[in-house]
């Protein structure tokens, strides 16, 4: 592991943009961190730290950090796109764009399906045994909330050749549009009330900070001062004089969340953050230049998606551990709490390594797996609508109540977990397939 991580940071050619890099490990490091400090698990069951105490709340505002991985996967996918067009020009069928669905895809995907399939086989094994109460069943339905994330990324890939496209010929009137499309669903939502228009803005808003990413591989992200301080502005002026709750992630019990569906306050949210990222690029740039640091984003860029997958189920793990001991959880934010926060964390970082060294192997790109080679774009821009639909169904409904058919309700049509993993593997298994009919043909395609 040592020497190949070392041998990939030794060949990281000058022009790679090593910033990126470090964005995308912190912004998901960030992830991880907050939500092991936000669970609150005492005897009585799991609460939420900001809403023991709301102040708290004010810390979402550094902690939630998603706009900045949203922001550099659309960096990433201009580039990823751009790419594979020159190796492999446009033809029938969408080629292209189902080589670059497998090809942005391959290592998202299959640790994301041995993960569904690992909680799904154990799910099933508790509750045929009859358990599946306390922790257990708490388990059972958060360990899968995360996957909401794999679903909008999932979006983000299936829309970066149009939406690239249009960033291409319109600059930022292309982002503007996005922008202006999020404005006027919360006026839709909250001036005239109009049912259920809110949930276009998991589009609007985050496609809009993806395209912040096309901006910044053309250079075109300028000024960021102004974009860091418009945005905080505007999500300041938002939350004292709107709608708006003060926290950036979903709250138990609120009527309007900021995150589920994302409203403009995170639109906001998340355009000064990416300021602030873009004001941090020269001191960042000089950081990852070090060797051994770059070493350090090289191996966590290798193992991100694991680790991501399977934090709560460390966390989850250890609160588990200690309550199967007899130990004390002391009531959140309590004095005794703080004191325990420190070695808590730090056993879950421990479990964690050990998930990720169990299943970080399903991570790694398959030596022989074509990247650029033609296929059927319908067949892939199936399987990944299919694949997106699943994923953010399992997100909603967990593995909780499985063979009680319990459902949850996704675009108006109830959606149980075993349909919804259905949906996630059929799409896996189109996308792959989209190129199998040139991998016979085309022996010569370029690895990914």
């Amino acid at each position: 592991m040592g020497s190949s991580v070392r041998e990939l940071a030794e060949a990281t050619p000058d022009t790679r943009d090593r910033y990126v890099d470090l964005l995308r490990v912190a912004s998901l490091g960030t992830v991880v961190l907050g939500h092991w400090l936000m669970a609150a698990v005492t005897d009585d069951g799991v609460g939420n730290l900001l809403a023991v105490v709301p102040q708290l709340q004010l810390l979402t505002w550094a902690l939630q950090i998603m706009p900045v991985f949203f922001f550099v996967g659309g960096f990433s996918h201009a580039l990823s796109y751009r790419s594979l067009s020159r190796q492999q020009p446009e033809g029938p069928g969408g080629s292209v764009y189902a080589a670059f669905l497998r090809a942005r895809l391959r290592r998202l995907l299959r640790p994301t399906m041995v993960f569904i399939g690992v909680w799904g086989a154990a799910a099933l094994i508790i509750q045929l045994l009859g358990g599946g109460g306390g922790l257990t069943g708490v388990s059972l339905r958060l360990v899968t909330q995360p996957l909401w994330f794999i679903g909008i990324y999932l979006a983000m890939v299936a829309f970066t050749p149009p939406l690239l496209k249009l960033h291409e010929r319109y600059g930022w009137t292309a982002f503007g549009a996005l922008a202006g499309g999020a404005v006027a669903v919360d006026v839709l939502r909250f001036a005239l009330g109009v049912p259920y228009v809110e949930f276009l803005n998991f589009a609007f808003v985050w496609l809009a900070v993806h395209q912040l990413g096309f901006l910044r591989a053309d250079g075109r992200l300028r000024l960021p001062a102004a974009l860091a301080l418009g945005g905080l502005a505007g999500a300041v002026a938002l939350v004292a004089l709107g709608p708006y709750p003060l926290s950036m992630v979903g709250m138990p019990g609120e009527k309007v969340s900021n995150m589920a569906p994302p409203t403009l306050a995170l639109l906001c949210h998340g355009l000064w953050l990416v300021g602030a990222v873009q004001l941090l690029r020269t001191p960042g740039a000089r950081l990852v230049a070090r060797p051994r640091v770059w070493r350090t984003v090289v191996a966590a860029n290798g193992i991100a998606m694991t680790a991501f997958l399977w934090h709560l189920t460390a966390m989850l793990g250890v609160y588990g551990a200690l309550l199967a001991t007899g130990t004390t959880l002391p009531a959140p934010a309590t004095a005794a709490w703080w004191a325990q926060t420190p070695p808590r964390i730090a056993a879950a970082i421990v479990l964690t390594a050990l998930l990720v060294a169990a299943f970080r192997t399903f991570e790694r790109p398959s030596p022989s797996a074509p990247s650029a080679i033609p296929g059927s774009g319908p067949l892939a821009a199936l399987g990944i609508a299919c694949c997106l639909l699943g994923v953010l169904a399992l997100s909603m409904v967990g593995f909780a109540g499985l063979l009680e058919g319990r459902s949850a309700t996704l675009i108006a049509f109830p959606v149980t977990a075993p349909v919804a993993v259905g949906m996630a593997l059929a799409g896996w298994l189109l996308v792959e397939r989209s190129g199998f009919g040139a991998r016979r043909g085309s022996p010569g395609g370029q690895p990914a």
